[in-house]
């Protein structure tokens, strides 16, 4: 299990999952913000302290959820569904706790085509 939060430490997070790669997408409001993404079905995120404090963004088609704490303003993860309609979220690992993310691969996601 892989634990989380905010940069004030308002909102924080479990995560069942590992991951192996990031995807690093140049969309505007990814490459702006410098998110490191993996993905995982939505029951396996678990906000275990600050749910008041999280605010959503949303923007373009509003299919994805931002969810961004209202103190800090950070995003820990983003929740939205996969095309068969099951729900997932993009966690940020750069808000990951204990996590080198200087040597994991990342795969390049061409988001300003979607």
């Amino acid at each position: 299990m892989l634990t989380g939060s905010c940069h004030c430490g308002a909102v924080r997070y479990e995560v069942d999952g590992t991951f192996d790669k990031l995807i690093e997408c140049n969309c505007s409001h990814c490459s702006q913000k410098g998110f490191l993404l993996f993905f995982v079905p939505r029951d396996a995120l678990r906000v275990t302290a600050g749910e008041d404090a999280l605010a959503t963004y949303t923007f373009n088609r509003h299919a994805i959820k931002h969810r961004f704490c209202r103190t800090c303003g950070v995003e820990p993860f983003a929740e939205g569904a996969m095309p068969d309609g099951s729900p997932i979220a993009a966690v940020n690992a750069r808000c990951l706790e204990g996590v080198e993310l200087a040597e994991t691969p990342r795969k390049l996601v061409n988001g300003r085509e979607f």
